[in-house]
């Protein structure tokens, strides 16, 4: 005879978590939490509906998820706007809530319903989620939280392009220099990705938005934060001297004002930053079609470039033969020019 009188509560079905998820997540409604309590309580609710979300997608350490009740998960949570909600109530969470929906929703992102992914997809009809996650970066409280989201977005090219094109990006040039340096530095992690993972797509962003972009772009390489300089000087050569942008760098080193840049940045305290601007400076001079206003420049500034190249050096290492020998091709190109009768410059 059993003596069991509590029958072991049966395992909730995706649908279930679901909507249990969103009634929790609305319930966090200014015009609903009249008191504190009703508040902890709805915090509370989120808090277990989460864990039970990130148990049934990723498992509990002793049982793998199941596949099928994955897919209805992203399914369900894509029918019932929950991807809203996750989103705007973010700000409102607790630091476990949030940790547990980052992880959600890196997963949820991934899975494909019947050849689609039906949580990308959902985002492509709701675009306005990646405006509000990017703004979210002025709120050091759940920046890094959305920079991460933002990130798991990012390696979706539709998702990317978006944000590329939208005026929201113009914001990352301000958020890289927040004075919070993890969230400055997770801006940046995210501006590097929209930059370097989909190439073709940001080659026809530069190449429909250059003036504005690079206008941008100087400043940051001209900064008085020296981490800012090396960061984005770095970030320039990944993205610029890569193949699909490759008429990008050829416009770009017809630029008198961005050749002055490089020239200044050869001349900064840090060693690292130097080397960095070489590598860019040197494309400027290596061009066989140099402008005559760049030639110009080159040939008045000619004595103080090549003291600074003469006294650069990687040090010792594999790279040092390779990097000496670019260093005297690019100075005799300098001497070379700076013989030139001025017509010719």
């Amino acid at each position: 005879m059993s003596f069991s009188f509590f029958k072991p509560s049966r395992p909730k079905t995706p649908l279930e978590v679901v909507k249990a998820t969103k009634v929790s997540l609305m319930a966090l409604d200014i015009k609903t939490v009249v008191e504190v309590k009703a508040l902890e309580k709805a915090m509370e609710e989120i808090e277990k509906n989460f864990v039970t979300m990130r148990c049934m997608l990723s498992g509990d350490g002793e049982v793998e998820p199941n596949a099928d009740q994955v897919l209805q998960l992203a399914t369900e949570v894509c029918k019932e706007d929950v991807l809203i909600l996750l989103v705007h109530k973010l700000p409102i969470l607790g630091w476990e809530a949030r940790k547990d929906l980052v992880h959600c929703w890196s997963i949820l992102l991934k899975q494909k319903v019947d050849s689609t992914y039906c949580c990308v997809q959902f985002i492509e009809n709701h675009f306005e989620l990646l405006d509000f996650l990017v703004v979210c970066y002025d709120n050091k409280e759940v920046a890094l939280h959305c920079g991460i989201m933002l990130r798991e977005c990012i390696k979706f090219l539709s998702l990317a392009r978006y944000i590329l094109e939208s005026a929201s990006f113009e914001l990352f040039f301000k958020f890289v220099e927040l004075p919070t340096f993890d969230v400055a530095s997770d801006a940046f992690s995210t501006f590097k990705d929209l930059l370097t993972k989909h190439l073709t797509v940001v080659s026809e962003y530069l190449t429909a938005h250059y003036d504005e972009f690079f206008d941008l772009y100087e400043k940051l390489l001209t900064s008085s934060n020296y981490v800012t300089r090396r960061q984005s000087l770095k970030l320039l050569s990944e993205f610029l001297l890569e193949p699909p942008n490759s008429h990008i760098m050829k416009r770009y080193i017809l630029e008198v004002r961005f050749l002055k840049v490089m020239m200044t940045l050869l001349k900064d305290s840090s060693k690292n930053i130097q080397i960095s601007a070489f590598h860019i400076f040197k494309v400027f001079v290596a061009n066989p079609n140099k402008p005559h206003e760049v030639k110009v420049i080159l040939a008045k500034n000619h004595e103080k470039l090549l003291e600074l190249l003469r006294n650069l050096s990687v040090g010792k290492g594999a790279d040092d033969d390779q990097f000496e020998e670019e260093k005297e091709l690019i100075m005799k190109e300098i001497e070379r020019v700076s013989g030139l009768p001025n017509h010719d410059c």
